[in-house]
């Protein structure tokens, strides 16, 4: 039967079918941070903090506002006349907003000292003044996960809304983190710390974690009382 997270000791084997230090490195953060791929991706040598044993985590997510071109009233996508003056729309003015957030998030000490050996090394990579962990694109940073994950043996998982397959992709991983949480506690304060780590607006968002978690005791009544 399919499978809609990975488990931990799943992690651990894509993590293991990596040959590059680089490669496991970012599998490793990608579920013990439970960060987003553009985040890890963002991650310079001088945001992560050996003495306080943290990574500093910055999300940059840019949202379109649409407003009508006759009075700067705010607009929805779909509205072909403005609420406030009535005027028919024809095309709205788009602006770009940006939403920078900043986390520090704690990280265990055996991670610590594979991103010490890392840097020793001179695997970071300098890019317009900054030293970054990784040095790649999403595309690669996709194909280098799911590589791993099909070199490791495992199987495709399935999304729980639509049950369509799909191989492992680095958002699996942060799944797999939240997942792994939620089943460790899913008390309110456990579920706001949480939404705190993932850097979620809404705790709405979080809570899908919580549902996903709870499958395998729904499957497990259906086999009691079916």
């Amino acid at each position: 039967m399919a499978k809609a997270y990975l488990e931990p000791e799943e992690v651990r084997e894509v993590e293991e079918a990596a040959f590059y230090l680089r490669d496991k490195l970012l599998v490793r953060l990608l579920f013990h941070l439970g960060c987003r791929i553009s985040e890890a991706l963002g991650i310079t040598t001088s945001d992560i903090d050996f003495n306080q044993g943290t990574v500093t985590i910055e999300h940059l997510k840019i949202r379109m506002n649409l407003s009508c071109p006759q009075c700067g009233a705010r607009l929805g996508k779909s509205h072909k006349f403005c609420p406030d003056c009535g005027q028919k729309v024809g095309k709205a003015v788009a602006q770009e907003k940006e939403h920078r957030r900043v986390r520090a998030l704690p990280i265990d000490d055996d991670t610590l000292d594979m991103l010490r050996t890392y840097i020793d090394h001179g695997g970071p990579v300098s890019s317009n003044g900054k030293q970054l962990l990784f040095g790649i694109n999403r595309h690669r940073a996709w194909q280098i996960v799911s590589n791993l994950a099909e070199k490791a043996g495992l199987p495709e998982l399935v999304y729980s809304e639509s049950g369509k397959k799909h191989g492992v992709s680095p958002h699996r991983l942060r799944d797999a983190f939240a997942v792994h949480a939620v089943k460790k506690d899913d008390s309110g304060d456990g579920l706001r710390m949480l939404q705190e780590h993932l850097g979620h607006q809404s705790i709405t968002t979080t809570m899908r974690y919580r549902k996903v978690a709870g499958e395998e005791q729904r499957e497990w009544y259906q086999r009691v009382m079916g």
